[in-house]
């Protein structure tokens, strides 16, 4: 199972008034996670869309256990959960040292040009099922 391993330090900016990680905030955590595992596997998202696909998501869920604050250094676990015809699920954690602070997924479709559903093109399901 491909795993990708990014790390962030929280910034002011990432908080709300108590210096704690705003919880919206975590979806572009997850969101970082999803794009440097892809870049991991050497495909740039940007390629994706320039091959005509999109991955929007469809659905997420998040599972809040302890807060980050302000200039914790967080680790992003990511691996795929799943891929199908036309949809694909990405698995998070969020660490804090040892302490997992979050985890959740997100659910994405397949789209091209034309926001239709389409099913997955070959050089991404072979890729990201590691075929």
């Amino acid at each position: 199972m491909k795993r990708n391993i990014t790390h962030y330090r929280v910034i002011y900016g990432d908080c709300d008034s108590m210096s704690i990680v705003y919880y919206s905030n975590y979806l572009r955590f997850f969101e970082i996670g999803r794009t440097e595992l892809l870049r991991d596997m050497d495909l740039a998202y940007r390629e994706v869309e320039e091959r005509g696909f999109f991955l929007p998501a469809t659905e997420a869920y998040l599972k809040y256990l302890k807060p980050a604050r302000y200039d914790d250094v967080l680790t992003v676990e990511t691996t795929i959960g799943f891929v199908r015809k036309a949809s694909s699920r990405f698995n998070y954690a969020i660490f804090r040292g040892s302490d997992l602070l979050v985890q959740g997924y997100t659910v994405h479709a397949c789209l091209d040009r034309n926001d239709r559903i389409v099913r997955f093109p070959d050089f991404l399901i072979n890729l990201m099922k590691g075929d």
